[in-house]
C-alpha cells in the first residue's frame, strides 16, 4: 500500500480567462472550474489511475470539507483524512490565459494545526502504515506545523520501517534529508540548499545517492537529473504543447512511485513518470492525464546515462 501525506490540502480554483491577463483592465473569465490541490493528492490521483492501490492522508478544515470530499471521490481517491475544526479547507487560484501555455498559481497561506490535530495524525498513521509500505509526505506545511513535527513523523516512519518518499523545500527538505528518508525531487534550485557549495548538479546527486536511494532533480521542461545507487540519468521529456504545467511534477512523483510498486525498473519508473508528466501539461485542469498517451510519450521520453 502507499500512503500520501497533504499536510496543507487546497482546493484548485482554476480561472479561465477569455484573453491574457492585463494590468488596469477588467480580465473576464470565460469559466471557472475546481480540481485537486496539494502535492500528495495530485500524487494519489496519479497512482489510482495507473491502478496502484493508496491512500490520502492529512488534514482538512470541517466548514467545506463536502466540497474537498466531492472531489476526491470525483477522482476515485480513497482517503481518510484529519478533521480540523470549524476551520475551512484553503484555496489555489490558478489563472489560465487564452492561447498562453502554462499557467499562474496563487495559493492561500491554510489554516492553523493545533496539538491534538497533529497527533490525531500521527496516531492514524502509526496504526496505518507497516514495514513493506511506501509513504509520499509531499508538500507545504501548515501554520503550526513545525519542523521538530516533521521530523517527529518522519522518525515515525524509519521506526516503522516503511519506504518514505518526500516532495518538500526550504528547511523541511533540509529536515528530511538530515532525518534519513528513501527518496526527494527537489528542484534545480531547490537542490542547491542542500548542496555543498563549489560542488556541481551530478556530483551534489552522486553525494545525495549514498544516503538516499533516489534523487531526482526537476529542472523544468528541460527534463530532470536523475541517481540510484550507481545509475545516473538525464532525461529530457518529449516536445508537446503546454496547456497547464500545474501539478506536472506531483504527476512525476506519483507516477514514479506507483511503477516500483509494480516492480519496474529505475528506468522505467522513471521514462513512464517522465511520460505521464508530458501528458498531464498538455490537460488544462491540475491533475488530468491520459496513461494510453503517456505510454505512447514513453517510447519518445530520451535517456542518457551519464
Amino acid at each position: 500500500m502507499i500512503y500520501t501525506i497533504t499536510l496543507n490540502p487546497t482546493i484548485d480554483r482554476l480561472l479561465y480567462l477569455g484573453g491574457k491577463l492585463t494590468k488596469e483592465k477588467n480580465n473576464r473569465l470565460d469559466r471557472v472550474a475546481y480540481d485537486l490541490g496539494g502535492k500528495g493528492h495530485h500524487g494519489s490521483y496519479a497512482m489510482s489511475k495507473l491502478g496502484v492501490e493508496n491512500q490520502a492522508l492529512g488534514f482538512c478544515g470541517t466548514t467545506n470539507k463536502r466540497k474537498l470530499e466531492k472531489i476526491l471521490e470525483e477522482k476515485g481517491i480513497n482517503h481518510d483524512l484529519v478533521e480540523v475544526y470549524g476551520k475551512p479547507t484553503r484555496e489555489s487560484y490558478v489563472l489560465l490565459e487564452k492561447d498562453v501555455s502554462g499557467s499562474i498559481l496563487i495559493t492561500e497561506k491554510g489554516y492553523a494545526v493545533s496539538n491534538y490535530d497533529k497527533s490525531l495524525l500521527f496516531d492514524k498513521i502509526e496504526e496505518k502504515v507497516e514495514a513493506e509500505d511506501t509513504v509520499l509526505i509531499a508538500g507545504s506545511m501548515p501554520p503550526g506545523f513545525e519542523i521538530e513535527d516533521l521530523e517527529k513523523l518522519i522518525n515515525l516512519l524509519n521506526k516503522i520501517g516503511c519506504f518514505i518518499a518526500c516532495d518538500l523545500s526550504g528547511e523541511a527538505l533540509k529536515a528530511a534529508v538530515k532525518a534519513g528518508i528513501n527518496f526527494i525531487k527537489p528542484n534545480r534550485f531547490e537542490i542547491l540548499e542542500i548542496a555543498e557549495q563549489g560542488k556541481s548538479l551530478l556530483d551534489t546527486v552522486k553525494e545525495l545517492t549514498k544516503t538516499i536511494d533516489y534523487v531526482i532533480v526537476s529542472q523544468g521542461g528541460s527534463g530532470s537529473l536523475c541517481g540510484h545507487k550507481n545509475e545516473f540519468y538525464q532525461i529530457t521529456p518529449p516536445v508537446v504543447v503546454v496547456k497547464n504545467d500545474t501539478g506536472a511534477g506531483d504527476c512525476f512523483v506519483g507516477s514514479f512511485l506507483a511503477s516500483l510498486t509494480q516492480q519496474k525498473t529505475f528506468v522505467e519508473a522513471l521514462t513512464m513518470a517522465t511520460a505521464c508528466s508530458a501528458s498531464k501539461v498538455q490537460h488544462d485542469d491540475s491533475t488530468s492525464f491520459s496513461v494510453k498517451d503517456a505510454q505512447n510519450l514513453q517510447k519518445k521520453v530520451i535517456l542518457e546515462k551519464l
